[in-house]
């Protein structure tokens, strides 16, 4: 599926010297404004199927709202002036899924730009060494054992104010696509376009900035399970995930919910995010 733009006015990059990945997921349509903690009903079977991916429609439709939700590369290369840019759209909170070893090799060029800034590693290097070195296995075990670091980064987003927030990782691709994937589902955008949105990283993952990603992440100590072809991004990929997820629990929302967040959290998370 084609990822439209705005009106067609402008690419929902964001092209901020310093970043390579940094985009709003704004415009994407929701399938439905109600039910946001809403348990296994409504859910088709595990991968999909009816409505907006499994998901029926409840209480009318809407968007996410432009410049309220961004996703990123690592921010260490951000300049006086990126900061700038960053503080003229709004932004409140910064959620980083790097782990520790990642952010001492690269810190953050936003740790002192009086944001609400959360480090929330979804992993840690010594857990991922220890995985077959397939991207398939970071995510099913991102998925069966990093549950509480996931549902407490999207917690993150959950309070008041706490909104526009930007989520980042080092390449902006796997933990930040899986936990931006599980709050676009939440609020109800449906499959096909949270794919869309996951697929676009690989459009600005270009060799170059591969490179340097699989170098920061070989010193950090989670380069083992990384290669250049790893930094594809496969809408199936995170399809299967969705699915995973589905499969575990019965639905996004329940899987966030038994790993610590509450049906009120989630339901701020939509009225935030959706209009």
């Amino acid at each position: 599926m084609e990822i439209r733009t705005r009106n067609g006015e402008r690419d929902r990059r964001i092209r901020l010297p310093g970043t390579v990945n940094l985009r709003d997921v704004g415009g994407y349509p929701v399938a439905g404004k109600g039910g946001a903690g809403g348990g296994a009903a409504g859910r088709g079977a595990a991968g999909g199927g009816g409505t907006a991916g499994g998901r029926e429609a409840a209480g009318g439709k809407g968007t996410v709202r432009w410049g309220t939700l961004l996703r990123s590369d690592a921010l260490h290369r951000v300049d006086d002036s990126g900061r700038a840019t960053l503080s003229a759209l709004g932004l409140r909170t910064v959620v980083d899924l790097r782990t520790d070893e990642e952010v001492r090799v690269a810190p953050s060029a936003l740790d002192d730009a009086g944001l609400q800034t959360f480090h929330v590693p979804v992993f840690d290097a010594a857990a991922i060494g220890r995985l077959p070195p397939e991207l398939a296995a970071v995510y099913r075990y991102m998925i069966d054992d990093c549950g509480a670091a996931i549902a407490s980064a999207i917690g993150r987003l959950c309070g008041d104010d706490a909104l526009p927030g930007l989520v980042h990782c080092t390449a902006g691709k796997d933990r930040t696509g899986l936990v931006v994937a599980l709050v676009l589902d939440v609020i109800g955008v449906p499959d096909e376009v949270i794919a869309a949105d996951y697929a676009l990283s690989a459009a600005y993952l270009d060799s170059g900035t591969a490179k340097a990603i699989s170098r920061i992440r070989a010193i950090s100590g989670i380069g083992r399970w990384l290669d250049l072809g790893a930094l594809g991004a496969s809408p199936q990929v995170i399809l299967d995930a969705l699915a995973r997820v589905r499969s575990r629990s019965g639905t996004v929302s329940d899987y966030l919910i038994g790993n610590g967040l509450t049906a009120r959290d989630l339901g701020n998370l939509r009225t935030a995010l959706v209009t």
